[in-house]
């Protein structure tokens, strides 16, 4: 595309009612333009500007894992296609880009995965890109308000509610950025906020590097657009991980129990670290270390 387009990347995230299972992840192309035509009005409203954007999207739902990898790789997709469609953008009004199935699939690589499906969020993605000083301008009114009043029309809701055949307990639209901000809440109360910086760098800084080196929690570093995660041998992990009286051997069957508790606690912790890396489409190789693991990582 041209250098003067801007892209500003979001989602209509909808929040079910527990136990909630959709009847569809995908809408034929009637309903998805709908739905299509349902979001664009909802971002008018919030920024009269995103009217002169064309506004593409799919007419899926997805787990915020598949939405936040690195490089947004359902946004590129949905902007690739796009800028295939046919047609040119109508003076002063974008267009409504809306990819729906045909014969139950969706166009290239925009099927949701099945691994994520009956998660309590699900988003329905959405790229507003054009000229580039209006699209600035809306992204930033986009960071800086939508968290706080992005609520979806009513009936946008009632529309993603009856096409997907969800229970929508609140529908609102959020960009990345609030939906990464989201996901460290999450994670938070999940118990993985060492994870988070290493995730957060994949995503926003994928070129840099980033450690996880936080005893008692694995040893991860992120380089080179992939995560290493050291495998410890029983001894290393425990002089990684003594406590006073541990150096000597303790000696005693109970802190010998004790050990073997946090060893094999440690060994699932790598493995849980492993899966949400992976979900998030980030390459994951576990190392065998032998002598110093930051230095072998």
């Amino acid at each position: 595309m041209s250098e003067a387009i801007l892209h500003v990347l979001g989602a209509l995230a909808l929040e079910l009612t527990p136990g909630s299972a959709a009847a569809r992840d995908a809408l034929p192309q009637r309903e998805a333009g709908e739905l299509g035509a349902a979001i664009a009005r909802d971002l008018a409203r919030f920024a009269p500007d995103a009217a002169t954007l064309d506004l593409t999207t799919a007419g899926a739902h997805y787990d915020p894992v598949e939405l936040l990898r690195p490089g947004w790789p359902i946004h590129r997709e949905l902007d690739q296609l796009g800028a295939r469609a046919p047609g040119g953008r109508g003076e002063g009004s974008g267009r409504i880009i809306a990819f729906g199935s045909h014969e139950n699939r969706l166009p290239g690589a925009l099927s949701p995965s099945p691994d994520y499906a009956g998660g309590p969020l699900r988003l329905v993605p959405w790229s507003l890109a054009g000229d580039a000083g209006v699209a600035r301008a809306v992204g930033e009114a986009c960071e800086r308000d939508l968290m706080e009043s992005g609520m979806a029309g009513a009936d946008t809701a009632l529309l993603a509610q009856e096409a997907f055949g969800l229970q929508v307990e609140h529908a609102r639209h959020l960009t990345l950025h609030d939906l990464c901000a989201l996901m460290a809440m999450q994670y938070d109360h999940a118990g993985l906020a060492p994870l988070w910086p290493v995730l957060e760098t994949a995503l926003l800084s994928p070129d840099r590097e980033a450690w996880l080196d936080a005893p008692p929690e694995p040893l991860l570093r992120y380089a080179d657009r992939e995560a290493r995660i050291a495998l410890l041998t029983p001894g290393a992990w425990r002089g990684r991980n003594a406590e006073p009286g541990d150096a000597n051997g303790g000696g005693s069957d109970a802190d010998d129990e004790r050990l073997q508790r946090g060893f094999a606690h440690y060994e699932a912790r790598q493995r849980q670290f492993a899966a949400v890396l992976r979900a998030h489409g980030v390459p994951v190789t576990f190392a065998h270390c032998q002598g110093d693991p930051a230095s072998e990582l």
